[in-house]
């Protein structure tokens, strides 16, 4: 493919019953005038009859998951079904409409085919934010920043990611990173492991339109904590390739 193919990106928007916000959610995404794909990932019947009305519209893509798995295994469904349609870049947003749309075009911005750059959101918060959430959120960036021995991350926990889909596909294959908040984290880790590039833009972040979160305080947590000492131990053994690659960016 040449370097200089357009790209065609999507954007791809995991749902798990938030009836009350997608259809606000999908027309701040519009505004991109790209399709949207969304998952739907086990929903209510609520929900999912919101979803079948939306998916009327000629640019939106529904995908249905028969039961709850995960957001991690609803982003990767959707990475999977938009290769298969062609799309060579999916913009991730989270379904509850927090995030401000009008932040959303820099990470479409300059795309070609080729472009392998993961495009990571970092928040902007306003007043909403719960405190509990603002300052739990750094436990997680210092094991991210300590399992990269880099700061070139700056929030993995954002909801809005830009993933070049046929290279998120390979890795996710090898690696599966998780099915359900670890996949937040985990991906754009390894991704930094494999030497692949990456760019934080900032995001306005809105707690949230229903107010709905779907974190399992005791099942989400193990699973983060099991990630996080996975993760340790893969950088101990990658430490002579990261600390040589820390000396190198350094000269």
């Amino acid at each position: 493919m040449p370097h200089d193919a357009p790209a065609r990106p999507c954007v791809l928007i995991p749902v798990y019953n938030h009836a009350a916000a997608i259809q606000r959610t999908c027309e701040g995404a519009r505004r991109l005038g790209v399709p949207m794909l969304l998952v739907d990932d086990g929903s209510d019947r609520e929900c999912a009859a919101v979803l079948d009305a939306l998916a009327e519209a000629e640019d939106i893509t529904l995908v249905r998951l028969p039961t709850n798995r995960g957001k991690g295994a609803a982003v990767k469904a959707g990475l999977h079904e938009a290769e298969h349609l062609g799309f060579t870049h999916a913009l991730q947003v989270d379904a509850d409409g927090q995030h401000a749309p009008e932040d959303f075009p820099p990470f479409l911005a300059g795309l070609t085919a080729t472009s392998r750059e993961l495009r990571i959101g970092y928040p902007r918060f306003d007043d909403s934010v719960p405190r509990h959430r603002f300052y739990a959120r750094y436990a997680t960036h210092l094991l991210v920043w300590l399992n990269t021995l880099s700061f070139a991350l700056r929030d993995t926990m954002c909801g809005v990611k830009l993933y070049p889909v046929a290279e998120v596909n390979r890795l996710t294959r090898r690696h599966g990173c998780g099915n359900r908040m670890q996949f937040d984290t985990e991906l754009p880790v390894r991704w930094l492991w494999a030497g692949l590039p990456t760019c934080n833009l900032p995001v306005r972040v809105h707690y949230p339109l229903d107010g709905i979160s779907h974190f399992a305080l005791w099942r989400d947590n193990v699973q983060l904590a099991a990630m996080h000492v996975r993760l340790f131990f893969g950088m101990l053994r990658r430490l002579p390739r990261l600390l040589a690659k820390r000396g190198s960016s350094r000269k």
